[in-house]
């Protein structure tokens, strides 16, 4: 005779399949919460997230199975990072991640003493406020340092190698990062002065903003292009890369992105492998490690990337000492 159970049975069976869905979400709170903040969109983030991830998943986290991701994006509004960092920090992430963003490594700081935050930023983090020291961390926060700022100067060097007849140099800066801005072109300047170039700044922080400056930078006689690292600019690499090309502008970059859309040169940091190294550390924080006992890195891999078609375009001739000491050219 087939034992019939009541619905208070039921309800109270443990191991019932009325406590399944109860156990299910338990199990789906438990699970941490990363939140990563940038100053970009979601449209041109795509690159840094691929590294980011591989990262998190040699930590032995992947996302969907025992991590979560929240995810949030300024959209080049620098102004937007003080909030979006703020509802993290009320939605009590696990950690907060930032692969590549001085200004939104400073919106997390500001945000919250106590989340633990994994940075990538191009400054010098114990000026920022950051971090106490690089090897002593000392607070929340750690992660990598990839010396944008520092390579700046280096990147103008090889500009002026690579056109040496080039005295009147256009920089493109956006003046609504709040950080960077000023330092960065205080750098630039100074690096100028002491090869005997002239620096103009032309500012930029919309789609129409980069074609007033272009058409500013061809009436001005400029004689070459410096662009400032950004993310908004880096969202928008084809945009100016094309532009450069169409108006016969040999031009410098932070990043290869920009020299694979087209750009001539570029000379920076292996972002990808910063990129990748804060997701390793963001899976150790995870695991129990403390942002204080991390210590911030450095990179060792720095990247000189030409576009020899590009450079023929531009009726360039292509120094051999340069091309002898580039990581790759771009046929």
């Amino acid at each position: 005779m087939p034992v019939i159970i009541g619905r208070r049975e039921l309800i109270a069976a443990p191991g019932s399949a009325a406590a399944w869905p109860l156990a299910a979400r338990a199990q789906q709170r438990a699970m941490p919460v990363i939140g990563v903040l940038d100053t970009g969109g979601v449209d041109s983030n795509t690159g840094f997230l691929r590294p980011f991830r591989q990262g998190l998943g040699e930590a032995g986290y992947f996302e969907g199975q025992n991590v979560a991701i929240e995810y949030r994006w300024a959209d080049g509004q620098y102004d937007r990072l003080p909030q979006l960092a703020a509802d993290l920090v009320q939605r009590k992430v696990s950690v907060i991640a930032i692969p590549s963003s001085t200004p939104a490594s400073v919106a997390a700081k500001n945000a919250t003493t106590t989340i633990p935050i994994v940075f990538g930023v191009a400054e010098d983090p114990v000026r920022l406020g950051l971090v106490t020291s690089l090897g002593r961390p000392g607070g929340n926060a750690t992660g990598i340092n990839f010396l944008a700022r520092e390579l700046d100067t280096k990147r103008l060097g090889l500009l002026h190698e690579l056109v040496p007849t080039a005295s009147r140099i256009a920089v493109l800066a956006n003046p609504t990062d709040p950080v960077r801005v000023t330092s960065n072109i205080e750098v630039v300047e100074t690096a100028a002065r002491a090869i005997g170039l002239q620096i103009h700044v032309f500012n930029a922080s919309t789609t129409d903003d980069i074609d007033v400056a272009f058409t500013a930078i061809l009436r001005e006689r400029m004689h070459a292009l410096f662009t400032m690292p950004d993310a908004y600019f880096g969202a928008r690499r084809v945009k100016l890369a094309i532009l450069a090309a169409r108006h016969a502008l040999p031009a410098a970059y932070p990043l290869r992105g920009y020299v694979e859309a087209g750009g001539l040169m570029s000379y920076g940091t292996s972002l990808a492998d910063a990129q990748r190294h804060v997701g390793i550390y963001t899976g150790r924080v995870l695991k129990g490690e403390k942002p204080a006992d991390l210590p911030v890195t450095q990179p060792t891999k720095f990247e000189l990337v030409i576009n020899r078609s590009t450079a023929k375009a531009l009726d360039l001739e292509l120094p051999p000492t340069l091309l002898a000491r580039a990581d790759e050219v771009i046929e």
